[in-house]
């Protein structure tokens, strides 16, 4: 009876972690469990420990639901614990099997069930349209970022402070190191979990992976997925020299970037951003960053959004492996026209994740007003690009920007009262109307139009509208908007156009619209009524 099937049984539960709704058995005595779409279903098993099982030990799982299969990677979590982490994308039965070059570990099979998705899990953000983003489902998303590069190496009681912070803001997408920096840490308190084993600052075991580093990373990547918020997840910085990370040799990068991606990318809410910077990380060439950036397509099977933040040389994002551009330049977003002219080169989406920082900083980077960061992301928005947030008011070293916490800057509520309006376009974004000679407006012919008017202070405004998509006798809504104030005005009048020459139409009685004579207004303008907009073949020239 020593090899009966009961004892066999026994054993193999034995050597397996099951952890309820998340790992399966394998054989015979499968264990059918429940995941949402586009959740995380986990395979957890225990396996080798001797040699160096990070870089002696391939593991893998084919997951199939019997139309498609889908490979995702496996990794060592420490302990002798191995698993495989999945993101299913479509209700309904799957099944599994492992792949691995030690025989604990391969051909492990079971099967679970998907249940659709249901509340706010609407999965991965996609590109969508050539220039905007939305979730897997066909929802809509406008990024609101902001960025806290070492949150994660702030004391637990801030970055529990972060997320509270976080949940009551505007922010939907958070930029953030995996690498610390060198700066003075609050309160005088160095990080505790780095990325390898070994010491601080610069004795690391560059072969072998501290668990506990990306266990605590995720758990931070899931709470804000729960708080419908993307993380951005930064994966090279040149601001750590001290620790040593910036100078790891290829293959280190190498495995380091596949680890990342096999314990992340099953997380929804993950973005790739492949440095901060990129440009000052001296230690590596164009084609590194190339590498990378395929290393990293390769790698996750779900395809999440990629990119890399530059500092004075832009990337070549025209490249396959890059999904969207992530730029810095202030000055772009100064006006509609200078940011409309990024979507034109790469016809990609534009983030630009870093257009100066409010607060009372000594470098020109971190003095905004707050004025002055509500206007660069109005414009950046009616050019039909995205703009990200950020905050660095001076307070013993905790700054928004390098630690999180908490908000001290009157931009966040103008970019909540912003994203309402935003999510309230038809569609999933704004285009510009007449890029060349309008550039102030952003919408969908005949439909909607967003007009800023930035640090210009009219008292009235001839209604005039680009030509395409309208039709004599189309009937409009206006609405005043005081950027600053938060506030929405309806206009009583009811605007019906008439052809005025071949580029513009205009209200058929003449009228205007009056405004206030201050800075920072804008007008919302929406189809009300009569011949319904026609379909825009050819924009208007030049």
């Amino acid at each position: 009876m020593r090899n009966s099937p009961v004892r066999l049984l026994a054993r193999l539960a034995k050597a397996l972690l099951l952890t309820p709704g998340l790992a399966a058995v394998s054989g015979a005595a499968a264990q059918t469990n429940t995941v949402e779409q586009w959740d995380i279903y986990t395979i957890s098993m225990r396996g080798p420990t001797n040699g160096n099982p990070f870089l002696d030990v391939r593991l893998s799982a084919a997951f199939s639901d019997g139309s498609k299969t889908v490979e995702a990677p496996g990794f060592y979590d420490g302990g002798g614990i191995y698993r495989v982490r999945f993101m299913p994308d479509k209700p309904g039965a799957w099944r599994y099997e492992t792949r691995a070059n030690r025989w604990p570990l391969t051909k492990r099979t079971g099967s679970f069930t998907v249940t659709p998705a249901k509340g706010d899990d609407h999965g991965p953000v996609r590109v969508h349209g050539t220039y905007h983003f939305a979730y897997a489902d066909g929802t809509p998303f406008y990024p609101f970022g902001t960025t806290c590069y070492n949150w994660l190496q702030a004391p637990d009681d801030w970055q529990k402070q972060t997320l509270k912070t976080l949940a009551a803001s505007p922010f939907n997408k958070l930029r953030f190191l995996v690498f610390p920096q060198d700066v003075d840490f609050k309160g005088a308190v160095p990080p505790t979990l780095f990325p390898f084993e070994g010491k601080p600052r610069s004795d690391w075991d560059y072969a072998r992976f501290n668990p506990a580093f990306f266990r605590h990373l995720e758990k931070r990547v899931g709470q804000l997925r729960d708080l419908g918020i993307q993380a951005d997840v930064i994966l090279f910085n040149p601001y750590g020299k001290s620790w040593g990370f910036d100078t790891m040799d290829r293959a280190t990068d190498g495995r380091y970037v596949r680890y990342l991606v096999a314990r992340l990318s099953a997380y929804r809410n993950v973005w790739w951003s492949l440095a901060n910077e990129y440009d000052f990380l001296r230690t590596k060439t164009t084609a590194d960053w190339d590498r990378y950036f395929q290393m990293v397509q390769r790698a996750d099977p779900y395809h999440h959004l990629r990119s890399v933040h530059n500092g004075y040389f832009i990337y070549d994002n025209s490249h396959p492996w890059v999904t969207h551009a992530s730029i810095q330049n202030g000055s772009a977003v100064e006006d509609p026209g200078r940011a409309a002219l990024y979507r034109d080169v790469w016809r990609k989406p534009v983030v630009f994740d870093e257009v100066g920082y409010e607060g009372d900083e000594p470098f020109r980077w971190g003095d905004l007003t707050a004025q002055q960061m509500v206007h660069r992301i109005w414009c950046g928005i009616v050019a039909g690009t995205y703009v990200g947030h950020g905050e660095s008011y001076l307070n013993a070293n905790d700054t928004w920007l390098s630690y999180g916490g908490v908000l001290r800057g009157q931009s966040p509520p103008r970019i909540a009262f912003l994203r309402k309006i935003l999510e309230s376009v038809p569609g999933c974004g704004l285009d510009p109307i007449d890029k060349y000679h309008n550039t102030n407006m952003g919408g969908t012919p005949g439909e909607y139009y967003l007009l800023y008017f930035g640090h210009q202070k009219p008292t009235a405004w001839p209604f005039a509208l680009p030509r395409e998509g309208l039709s004599n006798g189309m009937q409009f809504h206006v609405d005043v908007i005081d950027t600053w104030g938060m506030t929405v005005t309806p206009v009583k009048d009811l605007f019906i156009v008439k052809r005025k020459d071949q580029y513009t139409f205009e209200d058929q009685a003449g009228r205007t619209v009056a405004l206030p004579g201050r800075a920072y207004m804008a007008l919302r303008i929406r189809y009300a009524g009569g011949p319904k907009p026609r379909p825009v073949t050819i924009p208007i020239a030049p």
